[in-house]
């Protein structure tokens, strides 16, 4: 009977954590993005998960609870968050219409194809962070959704549930890694960078717009 119980958790977490990030979102776009370049995967993988089941465990803790007590909090992560996701939108369009071609640099038979000039870790894991972060739809999920659902787990269960979700998060972004590194051939011409880009500049802007909508519902 316990041991049900134990997989019935792990199952719960798992199942709703990978419903909610198998989607084309921000983050998403982001680790396809390096994983096509080659570039830092592993540490952008490691920060996904970690942050998923970090944000998760804060929820299961109470975390939403403090969100909901603090307007003001909350008002100002979504101003900042419309902002960046602003910012990042107008970037990806400027990649998209007006980045030269040269930018892309094709290098098929070293099997690093449609590279572009070489980050940082520091710098692909800040913007990363940033992407993460200052989305307040990530709070949504993780810590007002995925969380308040874990947090009516009996005792210790609830952090099976955080194992599952973390799991989940795990299991889908390494699946996205070696997507990416699947399609690096593909990403070999410029057109389909152009492509990427002006879909996450889509997303981007969309998502900044739906942001800045919900302010009038926080405003104190």
């Amino acid at each position: 009977m316990w041991n049900s119980e134990i997989t019935a958790s792990w199952l719960a977490g798992f199942g709703i954590c990978l419903s909610l990030i198998v989607s084309i979102g921000a983050q998403n776009l982001y680790v396809l993005r390096q994983a096509v370049n080659g570039q830092h995967v592993r540490a952008c993988v490691a920060w996904c998960v970690a942050s998923d089941a970090l944000l998760i465990a804060l929820g299961v803790a109470g975390m939403a609870q403090v969100l909901g007590a603090r307007p003001q909090l909350a008002y100002w992560l979504t101003l900042g968050g419309a902002v960046f996701l602003l910012g990042y939108g107008l970037l990806a369009f400027w990649r998209m219409v007006a980045a030269p071609d040269a930018q892309v640099q094709a290098d098929v038979d070293g099997g690093r194809a449609g590279q572009r000039a070489s980050r940082s870790l520091l710098g692909v894991l800040g913007a990363l962070m940033a992407i993460t972060l200052l989305n307040p739809h990530v709070y949504l999920d993780t810590v007002v959704l995925v969380g308040s659902i874990g947090a009516r787990q009996p005792g210790l269960l609830k952090w099976v549930f955080v194992l599952g979700a973390a799991s989940a998060s795990l299991g889908w972004f390494v699946l996205l890694a070696w997507a990416g590194r699947r399609m690096q051939k593909l990403f070999a011409r410029p057109m389909a960078w152009r492509v990427m880009d002006g879909l996450t500049a889509v997303m981007m802007l969309a998502l900044a717009w739906w942001v800045w909508g919900s302010l009038d519902a926080l405003a104190v």
